[in-house]
């Protein structure tokens, strides 16, 4: 009986060694694989030597499944929320990252998508920087309210704090071409803002009516984002965009500069010498 009792744990204990050898080696045969097939590196933001994440805020900011509008004679650039948002999840899991600077070339976009990013760097726990160059406008600068920081060139365009919903008519032209527009709509605002008929007072009040909410819902949160009173930023929402110098005066950035001023802020926040911090680019 005890032969058989020794012979049953020897058993048991080579069936527990073989089975965490086999793990162990599965599991370096796999990091070594995922090594070797570049699967880390397509996971990762940093190459081991930067430490500082470049999110590209450039073009119209949209949600659409595409990089580009094109026209018959010009291509645009865009900007897709989402793949900012997987850029950034990119960056707060990749352990060399230390912060995120969002690069803004931006004349705006849609609200929703550019709300989105603004709240994704708002609530990141990496520090982060807004940087605008040319543009920080409208729904790009909306972007900028979510950084630590917002740091503009003297010569860039920042604010233009509002919404539009304007378009080009075309119904007087369909007349005079001899085209007639058919109404066939199951409710009675269900075709307004077609450019292809006349707006009617009743929808023209009804787009008034819907402006003034998005407005105020842009006002509010440039106020909470940038910690300012709710009044400052009425009185600069009238849609126009202001030079950098403009914007540093009432409060709408930080400070004027560029990528390096970036970097520097980098430095003091980290406690790194400016050499130290490198941008992912």
């Amino acid at each position: 009986m005890k032969v058989l009792i020794k012979k049953a744990t020897g058993v048991i204990f080579l069936a527990i060694v073989g089975t965490a050898t086999f793990a162990t080696c599965l599991w370096i045969w796999g990091a070594w694989n995922d090594e070797w097939s570049g699967y880390n590196a397509s996971l990762s933001i940093s190459d081991g030597y930067c430490n500082i994440a470049v999110l590209p805020i450039v073009g119209d900011i949209t949600t659409f499944d595409s990089s580009t509008s094109e026209t018959e004679t010009e291509t645009y650039p865009y900007t897709n929320a989402d793949d900012v948002i997987s850029l950034l999840r990119q960056a707060e899991s990749d352990p060399y990252i230390q912060g995120v600077l969002a690069r803004i070339d931006s004349p705006g976009g849609y609200p929703v998508s550019s709300e989105i990013i603004a709240n994704a760097i708002k609530n990141s726990q990496l520090p982060s920087v807004a940087l605008i160059r040319e543009s920080g406008a409208s729904g790009g600068y909306l972007v900028a309210t979510g950084a630590d920081t917002i740091i503009a060139s003297p010569f860039s365009d920042v604010g233009s704090i509002g919404i539009t919903m304007s378009y080009v008519e075309n119904w007087r032209q369909n007349e005079s071409d001899g085209l007639g527009y058919v109404s066939l709509s199951s409710a009675p605002f269900k075709d307004y803002l077609d450019p292809n008929k006349p707006l009617t007072s009743e929808e023209r009040s009804l787009v008034e009516r819907d402006l003034k909410i998005w407005h105020e819902q842009f006002v509010k949160e440039v106020s909470e984002n940038r910690n300012l009173p709710l009044e400052d930023v009425a009185k600069l929402a009238d849609g126009s965009s202001i030079p950098g110098q403009l914007a540093l005066e009432n409060n709408l950035i930080d400070s004027l500069g560029d990528q390096q001023t970036a970097r520097q802020w980098f430095a003091d926040q980290l406690g790194l010498s400016k050499g130290e911090v490198n941008f992912c680019e």
